[in-house]
C-alpha cells in the first residue's frame, strides 16, 4: 500500500473545460493507472480524486468519510464561495433527522400518484409545441417547464413565480456564471421568498410538502429549526427542478445524436424505464467531482493510504464508466441486465428525489418519442449553445424539428 504523499504531484482539476457531454479521457487513464490521484482545484486545499466505481462508493457510503468535517475547512471546490450549509454539509444522525422529514414525500408510492398529473402536464406542453410548429426550442417549450410544474405542485409553490425562483436558483449551481455578490443576492431572495410561503402556511394550513414541513417544525420544534426549514425548502425547490431541467435536454441531445437509440425507444417505448437509468449512467452531468468527504481516520482507498483529515472527491461520472462493473461502459445500451449506476449518488446523500426524477424523465421521453416520432436536431450539432460556469453540463437551447 502506498501513502502516495511523498511522490505524487497534484494534477490541475478539472482536467479541462467541459466538452459537451464527452467525458475527459483522463478519467479512463486514471482508472487504469492511478485510481486515486492528487488534485488541485481552482479553490481550496488539495484533495484526493477517486475514479474507480468501488472506491467512489466507499468514499460516498462509508461512515469513516464525513461531509460535516468540511465545515470550517477550505474545502476543494470549483467556485469561489466557501461553505455549503444545510443537509449537504451534515452527517448522520443530524442529516437523517432532516432527511426523514422530506423522505415521505418522495416514496415510490407518492411519486407514482403524481405520474398521471405529470403526464397531463407533459401532454399539454406537447400540444403547445405542436401548435407553435417546427422548429421549436425543446428547452423553452418543454424541458424548462415540466419539472418546475411538478415540483411546484409537490411543494406548494406558485408556478406563476417560476421566472423569479428559476433565476435565483442559479445561485446554487453556479461556479462562475454569477458573481459572488449576485450569488448572495439570489440566495437571499430565494430564502426570503420561501420564508414568506412558510409564513402563509402558519395562517392557513395546506396539504403540500411545505405545509407538512411547517407542521413538523411547529409540532416538534426540536426536529428542525426555522433556518433549516427555509434552507431545506429552498434546496428542494432548486434541486427539484434544476437538475431535471438540465438533464432532460441532455437526454434528448444524446438520443438525437445517436438516432438508432432514439428509433429503439420510438419502436419499443417499454424500454424507456431502463433507458432513463442507462442515460443517467452514460451522461456526465457534473462538470467535475464535488462535495469532498473528509477521512475521519487513516483509511486505504484504491491501494493508497488516505490520512485522517484529508479530503477525497469521488467522480460519479468516472465510476459510471468503470469497465470492472459495466460491460462496454462507453456504449449506450438500453438492454443492460444490471445497471447499478451512481447517477443519483450513493450513501446518506443519495438524491432524495431520485424516484421523482426517474418518473419525470420517463414521462417526458415517452411523450416525446410517441408525439414526435420524427424528432431531430434543427441545427448542426456544433451550433448548439452550452451553458458555461455551472456545476452541471447542459444546453441553453435545443432547437428541434419533427
Amino acid at each position: 500500500m502506498s501513502t502516495g504523499h511523498e511522490v505524487m504531484q497534484a494534477r490541475t482539476y478539472p482536467f479541462g473545460d467541459p466538452d459537451r457531454l464527452n467525458l475527459d479521457p483522463m478519467y479512463s487513464k486514471l482508472r487504469r493507472e492511478e485510481p486515486l490521484t492528487r488534485v488541485r482545484l481552482p479553490f481550496g486545499e488539495e484533495a484526493w480524486l477517486a475514479t474507480r466505481y468501488d472506491d467512489v462508493r466507499l468514499v460516498l457510503g462509508d461512515a469513516r468519510f464525513s461531509r460535516a468535517a468540511s465545515v470550517g475547512r477550505d474545502e476543494p471546490r470549483t467556485h469561489p464561495r466557501q461553505g455549503e450549509s444545510g443537509m449537504l454539509s451534515m452527517d448522520p444522525p443530524e442529516h437523517t433527522r432532516l432527511r426523514k422529514i422530506i423522505a415521505k414525500a418522495f416514496t415510490a408510492r407518492r411519486v407514482e400518484q403524481l405520474r398521471p398529473r405529470t403526464q397531463e402536464i407533459a401532454d399539454g406542453l406537447a400540444d403547445a409545441m405542436q401548435q407553435h410548429g417546427s422548429p421549436a426550442d425543446l428547452v423553452e417549450h418543454f424541458a424548462d417547464v415540466l419539472p418546475v410544474a411538478v415540483i411546484c405542485e409537490l411543494l406548494g409553490v406558485p408556478f406563476a413565480d417560476r421566472d423569479k425562483f428559476q433565476t435565483w436558483s442559479e445561485a446554487i449551481i453556479s461556479t462562475t456564471s454569477l458573481t459572488p455578490q449576485q450569488i448572495m443576492e439570489y440566495l437571499g431572495n430565494l430564502h426570503g421568498y420561501l420564508a414568506g410561503l412558510i409564513a402563509q402556511r402558519r395562517v392557513q394550513d395546506t396539504d403540500d410538502l411545505l405545509g407538512a414541513m411547517v407542521r413538523a417544525r411547529d409540532e416538534d420544534g426540536d426536529r428542525i429549526s426555522e433556518q433549516e426549514l427555509v434552507e431545506l425548502s429552498a434546496g428542494l425547490l432548486a434541486a427539484g427542478h434544476e437538475t431535471t431541467v438540465t438533464q432532460l435536454p441532455n437526454f434528448v441531445y444524446v438520443l438525437l445524436t445517436n438516432p438508432d437509440r432514439f428509433a429503439e425507444l420510438r419502436d419499443d417505448p417499454s424500454l424507456i424505464p431502463t433507458a432513463v437509468d442507462e442515460l443517467m449512467r452514460y451522461i456526465p452531468l457534473g462538470t467535475a467531482a464535488a462535495f469532498a468527504r473528509y477521512a475521519t481516520e487513516d483509511i486505504e482507498v484504491g491501494g493508497v493510504l488516505v490520512r485522517a483529515g484529508e479530503p477525497v472527491l469521488g467522480s460519479l461520472a468516472s465510476a459510471n464508466r468503470d469497465g470492472r462493473v459495466f460491460e462496454h461502459p462507453d456504449e449506450l445500451d438500453f438492454h443492460r441486465e444490471s445497471n447499478p449506476h451512481l447517477g443519483f449518488g450513493h450513501g446518506p446523500h443519495h438524491c432524495v428525489g431520485a424516484q421523482l426524477a426517474r418518473m419525470e424523465l420517463q414521462v417526458a421521453l415517452h411523450t416525446l418519442v410517441t408525439r414526435f416520432p420524427g424528432l431531430r436536431l434543427a441545427v448542426a450539432e456544433q451550433e448548439l449553445p452550452w451553458k458555461k460556469g455551472m456545476l452541471v453540463r447542459g444546453l441553453r437551447e435545443l432547437p428541434v424539428s419533427w
